[in-house]
């Protein structure tokens, strides 16, 4: 006695073999092209805020270029003495044209970093001191916040905040 299996049954099971071998074979193909993570580059408190000098010594050259340089290309720049946010190379370039023209010296007062896989961050005060053309000097005290992503091999600023301190210091001469 030969057992006979229904057509339609037979469909079915040829139906779920396909659908298994299917659903195996993306899952397969899904795991060969997902991206690779980078690797946590190893980094210290005192190479984050090397970082900053690195920085600050590109505004010494007064190019605005290799200061544009230290960003990412999709970094984000909101500066010290523009209202406009900064999105492209092209705009964090433009605003360090006008920047440079004060010959700006900036000295860390205070910051404080954090780091973690592949992003750093140094939040702070920081001191600029500003010199127009005719040698007149002033200092502008400013928080700031630097963020650091590790990509292609170099630390870069992905963003970078700056602003005035909004309130004014007072100072205390006793005699």
């Amino acid at each position: 006695m030969k057992t006979s299996i229904p057509k339609i049954s037979r469909l079915l099971l040829a139906s779920s073999f396909a659908l298994v071998a299917n659903v195996s074979f993306a899952q397969k193909a899904e795991q060969s092209y997902a991206p690779v993570a980078e690797a946590c580059a190893n980094t210290s408190t005192a190479e984050v805020r090397a970082l900053f000098n690195r920085w600050n010594d590109s505004l010494q050259t007064h190019d605005a270029a290799k200061v544009t340089a230290n960003y990412a290309d999709d970094a984000v720049l909101l500066p010290t003495v523009s209202n406009k946010p900064r999105t492209n190379h092209d705009e964090i370039q433009d605003y360090f044209v006008h920047f440079l023209e004060k010959n700006p010296q900036g000295t860390i007062n205070k910051s404080h970093v954090k780091i973690g896989c592949n992003k750093a961050t140094d939040v702070g005060v920081y001191t600029f001191k500003l010199t127009d053309k005719a040698g007149n000097q002033n200092l502008v005290k400013a928080r700031y916040s630097f963020v650091y992503e590790y990509k292609n091999g170099q630390w870069l600023i992905s963003h970078h905040h700056s602003s005035m301190m909004p309130e004014v210091e007072t100072t205390t001469h006793h005699k």
